[in-house]
């Protein structure tokens, strides 16, 4: 029995000074994550501040049109959500695709962004690993990695992030809403993770004692569509091997907006920004896609058994631009299902007023 303790602020200052003035301390929040890592001696808090009193569970229409979600928010509400359903599909889509319902139930906004690896190495506390204890090894590169990492990836680690829900949040244009013991502050989901380097176990850019206490989408933007595909190794609930989010606005013909993000091939949703400058303002049609998607898996790397990756999320991510193209046509543009249906039908989601590429992480991100 390994002893820890646990308290239940009742507002937002209070949890971060908690966390800030108690080394060893991890916010608990659905739990689905940790408790699991817990019990297996991966991580071992000396407190645990439990977040479910903040009342960070609301979610609003912000005034620009878009929406804010409340990190607690739990992911069977999010994905039900009349405006998600309607304007967001992607984010709809990977969290259906992403958990079981008993776990949507359980698991909230903020810790699904959080949780860490599914690498059998990090789990198994008898075996080395750079990401618990650096300097240990990775004998994954030499060992099984056939759902590891092909992109972004080190001598020092080739783990994959597991979250369907970041890869969606990254494509569009999600940004956070951290407070910290020097108070608030915002920054893109997809400047959140850190690639590994030479330092695997600082895996993304909080500061200490931050949290994660809201998720702000930009408003959808008319002609827009979204969507999320996701390929694994069986029918029911399981982590990616490979999947795409993308959104796509198409005007006679052209790509005139794009956004893409890969899922289950890098330590972090993998922006596809090499891709996207290629197709904008180019044809929105299947070769072009594929012609970009080339371009962007040139840097991928892949191990001994995972270069079958690179091929499906090729495949993947130009099977859903093509659909989103087609849907965003004529024959696409009448008769679209009510917001019931979204998660199956045309789908829409934001414009091209995306952070532009300088939000990716510079080459070579040796301190994670």
């Amino acid at each position: 029995m390994r002893e820890f303790a646990y308290l239940r602020p009742t507002d937002p200052a209070e949890a971060v000074a908690l966390l800030a003035a108690s080394p060893g301390a991890r916010y608990l929040a659905g739990g689905t994550n940790l408790v699991d890592l817990m019990k297996l001696g991966v991580e071992r808090p000396r407190l645990l501040v439990d977040l479910g009193r903040l009342g960070l569970d609301g979610m609003a229409q912000t005034p620009e049109g878009g929406l804010r979600i409340g990190a607690g928010v739990r992911g069977t509400d999010l994905a039900a959500h009349p405006a998600v359903r309607a304007g967001y599909p992607a984010l709809c889509q990977a969290l259906l695709s992403g958990a079981s319902g008993q776990l949507r139930n359980v698991a909230t906004t903020g810790g699904n962004l959080l949780q860490r690896t599914r690498c059998l190495y990090f789990q198994d506390v008898t075996k080395p690993c750079n990401k618990r204890i650096p300097g240990s090894g990775c004998p994954a590169i030499e060992g099984v990695h056939r759902d590891l990492a092909v992109l972004g990836a080190s001598e020092h680690c080739v783990a994959t992030h597991p979250s369907d829900l970041a890869v969606a949040l990254s494509a569009l244009d999600a940004s956070l809403e951290l407070l910290g013991p020097d108070g608030p502050r915002a920054l893109h989901v997809a400047d959140l993770y850190r690639l590994p380097g030479d330092r695997p176990d600082l895996e993304h850019r909080l500061l200490p004692g931050e949290l994660i206490a809201a998720v702000s989408l930009p408003p959808p933007a008319p002609q827009s569509r979204s969507g999320y595909r996701k390929a694994r190794e069986r029918a029911s609930f399981a982590f990616a091997l490979a999947s795409a989010a993308a959104v796509l606005t198409v005007r006679d013909g052209r790509v005139a907006g794009i956004a893409l993000a890969l899922g289950g091939l890098a330590p972090k949703p993998w922006r596809a920004w090499t891709a996207e400058e290629l197709l904008l303002g180019g044809p929105a049609e299947e070769a072009a896609f594929r012609r970009a998607l080339k371009a962007e898996l040139a840097a991928a790397r892949p191990l001994r058994d995972n270069a079958y990756k690179v091929a499906l999320a090729e495949n993947l991510a130009v099977r859903l631009l093509a659909r989103l193209a087609r849907l965003s046509g004529p024959s696409g543009s009448s008769g679209l299902p009510g917001p019931a249906h979204a998660e199956l039908g045309p789908e829409s989601g934001p414009d091209d007023d995306r952070p532009r590429p300088e939000h990716r992480d510079p080459a070579g991100d040796a301190d994670g």
